[in-house]
C-alpha cells in the first residue's frame, strides 16, 4: 500500500504563484507514474498533469500548459507541482496521485487526501 499527503495548499492572488508538494510512503515511489487532479465546486474532477517513473516525461492538460509544472524527486519520494500565472479558475482542491503503468497505459491505483487551493481575483 502508498501513502500520498499533499502539502503546500493555500490562497494566492491571481497571477501569483504556489508549489504543492506530495509526499509519498508505504511503497517504492519510483514504481509508479505521479499525476495531479483536481476538483473545483460543482464540477467534476479533471486531469492536471502526470510524469513517469523516471520524472524523463510530463503531460500537461491544455489549461496549465505553460502555467504548470510537475517534477519529481525519487530519492526523497516527493513529488511537486509548480503552479505559475494562477487564474481565479484554478482553484480547486488538488489531489496527488500514484499510477500503475505498463507501456502507455496507466491506472492510477492511490490518491491522497487533496489539498485546497484558493485563487482571489
Amino acid at each position: 500500500q502508498v501513502q500520498l499527503v499533499e502539502s503546500g495548499g493555500g490562497v494566492a492572488q491571481s497571477g501569483g504563484s504556489l508549489r504543492l508538494s506530495c509526499a509519498a510512503s508505504g511503497g517504492t515511489f519510483s514504481d509508479y507514474a505521479v499525476g495531479w487532479f483536481r476538483q473545483a465546486p460543482g464540477k467534476e474532477r479533471e486531469f492536471v498533469t502526470d510524469i513517469n517513473y523516471n520524472g524523463h516525461d510530463a503531460t500537461y492538460a491544455n489549461s496549465v500548459k505553460g502555467r504548470f509544472s510537475i517534477s519529481r524527486d525519487n530519492a526523497r519520494n516527493m513529488a511537486y507541482l509548480q503552479m505559475n500565472s494562477l487564474r481565479p479558475d484554478d482553484t480547486a482542491i488538488y489531489y496527488c496521485t500514484a499510477a500503475s503503468c505498463a507501456g502507455k497505459r496507466c491506472d492510477v491505483a492511490y490518491w491522497g487526501q487533496g489539498t485546497q487551493v484558493t485563487v482571489s481575483s
